[in-house]
Formats: structure tokens, C-alpha cells, sequence
């Protein structure tokens, strides 16, 4: 778990550094390319993580008897209006992150119904008891964000799994 924070630690000041840099490279090539071609307008990062686990809802149920394991390996799609945006695998714990660039979304874009993130895996790949056709698939929900320097940070997870066949 603490590979995965470092991971987004890491973007996260990748993303600063790059934004800061940006006006001085653009001003420096006088306004033509540089950085400040490369990232346009960015004023947003979406950082959309989850834990997915092996069950039907995606989750541990609070009825559940059992100890539900987490779904490791497992194809992970963000989808906004049926095009698949990005994409990322589960870690071995079920933990997936999907950082993505805001320069072609906006928070009511990814927060309508239009986005989700789906489950590409077949649940049969981490348990053969649960169904082999349909996939899981979530919305998405706002969990905070962080403003700062021109710069918007919108931390996203997924909201109830839910199997659709």
C-alpha cells in the first residue's frame, strides 16, 4: 500500500514541477512549444483510485461470513460517453490508480453518468463459484480536492460496483 501512495506522491510532484516550469519555458522559447505547448491550458488532475475485491459488488459485504480476497491482475477501464479513456491493472491487494490529465475533462463530466470505471476481468479469473458472464462496473464519486497555484486536484473513487451482463 505504501508502494502505491509513493507512486502517487511521486506523480503528484512530477505534475508540480512540469506546471511550475511550464510559464518560464514558454516565455524562454518565446511563446512558441516548450512545455507550456505540451500541457495547453492544464488546470486539473483527476486521480481516480479504488480497491477492488473478489465478489459480485466488488466489496466486502458486511454480511458476509467469509473473508472476501482482494481481486489481483484484474483489467481496470475508465469509460466517459463508451470510449475507454484510461486504463490500469489491480496490484496484488486489488489496489488500482488511474491518474489522468484534466486538459479534455471536466469534474461534472467524470462525476455524470457518462463515466465509470469497469472491471475487464471475467470475476470467474479470481473465483470460478461467481458468474463467468458480465462485468462489474462502477460510477464515479468525488472523495476531495486540492487547489492550488492555478492547479485543481480532484480525487475520484469508485462508487458500488454492481454486476451488468
Amino acid at each position: 500500500m505504501a508502494m502505491i501512495r509513493n507512486k502517487n506522491i511521486t506523480f503528484s510532484l512530477i505534475m508540480m514541477c512540469l506546471i511550475v516550469v511550464s510559464p518560464i519555458a514558454n516565455a524562454q522559447l518565446g511563446g512558441l512549444g516548450g512545455l507550456g505547448g505540451l500541457l495547453g491550458g492544464l488546470t486539473s488532475i483527476f486521480n481516480i483510485e479504488g480497491l477492488l475485491m473478489c465478489s459480485i459488488t466488488g466489496t466486502v459485504s458486511t454480511n458476509n461470513a467469509t473473508s472476501v480476497p482482494p481481486f489481483p491482475n484484474a483489467g481496470i477501464v475508465l469509460q466517459c460517453a463508451g470510449q475507454n479513456v484510461s486504463s490500469t491493472t489491480t496490484n496484488a491487494n486489488g489496489v488500482f490508480s488511474i491518474p489522468t490529465l484534466g486538459a479534455i475533462f471536466s469534474p461534472s463530466t467524470l462525476l455524470s453518468s457518462g463515466c465509470r470505471i469497469i472491471v475487464t476481468t471475467p470475476l470467474t479469473a479470481c473465483n470460478v463459484n461467481l458468474p463467468a458472464s458480465g462485468l462489474l462496473q462502477a460510477p464515479l464519486a468525488l472523495l476531495g480536492t486540492a487547489t492550488g497555484g492555478g492547479l485543481n486536484i480532484f480525487n475520484l473513487i469508485p462508487g458500488a460496483f454492481n454486476l451488468v451482463r
